[in-house]
């Protein structure tokens, strides 16, 4: 297999490999990008309020 040959048979099998995936569609890959935003706002919001609540009970604590 000569140096030319290596590149072209890669990618050949890449495109073989790309065609065998499961591509989602438009409307599940909305959806979970929404899920996927939803979720990492309420994890914020979460961590945020435990956050505060600690330094505050901590500031109260070592007073």
């Amino acid at each position: 297999m000569g140096i030319a040959a290596k590149p072209v048979n890669f990618l050949k099998e890449v495109r073989a490999e790309l065609s065998k995936v499961s591509w989602s569609t438009r409307k599940e890959l909305l959806a979970s990008t929404v899920l996927v935003i939803t979720v990492t706002g309420i994890m914020t919001i979460f961590i945020g309020v435990v956050d505060l609540g600690l330094s505050r009970f901590l500031s109260v604590v070592f007073k």
